[in-house]
């Protein structure tokens, strides 16, 4: 009976430090793999890396992982040429699979959404154009135009949409003329535009975008996307 107990409490102490052990190690690899993230993609922001199951060791012996979410915060994309910040993008990579000396990882399939703010859409599209959200799903958008002398300023509320896949387009469900000749197509010159979106991490897709409270929500996803390496 002696003897079990001591089997008993030698097995607990083992497991605590394998535990004790996967833990240090998965802290460690989580700091590792959000470098490497950083360095691949040549990010300007912040990067969280969280890897998923237990317990690590086991995964990392089968070089494949079940599970690793990535946040990056503040990163830079462009669209249609001009840089643009992507204030979080946050990505579930699943069935992550180690390479040779574990110096790559590469996911059979990425789900996650890209959140841009107004403020740096509105940067983005023409000048002296401000955007916000316009409620129901819709984008407002503000812009001024020399007409006669004038000034006429003029807030449409818009619909905005994904085009060919990787572009954001925005046009005004309808603008106010007022009678005067051409204003509507002088204000859709301001308000209305396409913005190509690159610089997304390589195999990340567009799939679709919509428009919130605090910005747009680009979902995105993809297919044996690099990790690292």
């Amino acid at each position: 009976m002696r003897a079990l107990r001591i089997l008993l409490i030698t097995a607990v102490v083992l497991g605590g430090l394998f535990v004790a052990a996967d833990r240090l190690l998965l802290d460690y690899a989580e700091q590792e793999a959000a470098e490497r993230v950083e360095a691949r993609q040549g990010s300007s922001g912040t990067t969280e890396v969280s890897i998923a199951g237990f317990p690590f060791l086991t995964q990392v012996a089968g070089k494949e992982l079940e599970r690793v979410d990535v946040t990056v915060r503040g990163a830079e994309a462009s669209a249609g040429g001009r840089r643009i910040v992507v204030t979080e993008m946050s990505a579930a990579l699943h069935d992550v699979r180690l390479g040779g000396g574990f110096s790559s990882a590469t996911a059979t399939t990425a789900t996650g959404t890209a959140r841009i703010s107004y403020a740096d859409l509105a940067r983005a599209a023409d000048e002296a154009v401000t955007l916000a959200y316009g409620g129901d799903g819709k984008v407002k958008v503000t812009g001024s135009v020399d007409i006669a002398g004038r000034t006429l300023s003029r807030g449409v509320v818009s619909t905005v949409s994904l085009v060919d896949g990787d572009t954001i387009r925005v046009r005004a469900d309808e603008v106010p003329g007022e009678g005067i000749p051409m204003v509507e197509s002088l204000i859709r010159q301001k308000t209305d535009f396409d913005r190509e979106i690159s610089g997304l991490p390589q195999g990340m897709e567009l799939e679709k975008v919509q428009a919130e409270e605090d910005g747009l929500v680009i979902t995105v996803s993809g297919r044996n996307v690099p990790l690292t390496g």
